[in-house]
């Protein structure tokens, strides 16, 4: 039996994983919930703002793609649904401290917070670090007295900073003051998480440009080629009304340790 589809859904509902491989020592083993620091003056970069917003797109992965269907609430709730042919395979719920995942596939589900996730699995993530690479915001350093290189080059804006051992670099494009690409590199385990933004496009009642697609690539030691996931949006909203995040565990899931 071909498990191409179930291997998309996993890599997509492991995604925050995936995410966070490339950044060991760029987030503390112990996350607690703090605000997003602000972008500095120096870095010509806008954030998206807003209240709620949702979006629908693919995410493809090789040649396999699945339907995704995203929900936020700013700086509280990432929620995320995967699913192929019509059918939901999984879901995805994030706050600030708590992060759960309904595998409808394999019929279970995990429960935990970051600091469980990072005790476990050594990936440490944050819920803003999340949030800005889903949006393509600007990723500012964890503490406010780290000041980033800023340098100019034609129409890009390139704004480097090394934090814990890692070296973080941002383009930012003048022209739409959004970033433009994203890129950590861990050169002494040679892991490294490039994000391109594409795809710009402003959105209903919102002057800063949206990018529609979003292609991550994580590339460890252990592999010859990078993990490539690729999310597409066909329709982003913003504040169109509050948002219901719904997420249960149905009877007979085995909790994942």
């Amino acid at each position: 039996m071909n498990n191409r589809p179930a291997l998309l859904l996993s890599v997509l509902l492991a995604l925050p994983l995936l995410l966070g491989s490339c950044t060991k020592k760029l987030l503390p083993t112990a996350t607690s919930p703090s605000a997003t620091n602000p972008v500095p003056e120096a870095v010509k970069a806008t954030n998206l703002d807003f209240q709620f917003m949702t979006a629908k797109g693919k995410a493809q992965f090789g040649d396999q793609s699945a339907n995704v269907n995203l929900r936020m609430r700013k700086d509280s709730v990432i929620w995320l649904s995967a699913s192929l042919l019509g059918i939901e395979g999984g879901r995805l719920y994030i706050t600030r401290d708590s992060v759960q995942v309904l595998d409808k596939l394999h019929r279970e589900y995990y429960a935990g917070d970051f600091a469980y996730l990072s005790k476990r699995l050594n990936v440490p993530v944050t819920f803003d670090m999340l949030q800005a690479l889903l949006l393509g915001n600007y990723l500012a350093p964890l503490s406010p007295a780290t000041q980033p290189a800023v340098t100019t080059e034609g129409t890009v804006q390139r704004v480097r900073y090394a934090q814990a051992g890692l070296l973080i670099m941002q383009l930012v494009d003048l022209a739409q003051g959004r970033p433009r690409q994203l890129l950590v590199q861990d050169s002494v385990r040679a892991h490294q998480l490039t994000v391109d933004y594409a795809d710009f496009r402003q959105l209903e009642s919102n002057p800063q440009p949206f990018a529609f697609e979003t292609q991550v690539q994580v590339q460890q030691p252990d592999q010859q080629a990078p993990t490539v996931i690729t999310l597409t949006y066909r329709a982003v909203d913003l504040d169109k009304g509050r948002l219901q995040f719904p997420f249960s565990v149905p009877k007979g899931y085995a909790r994942k340790k």
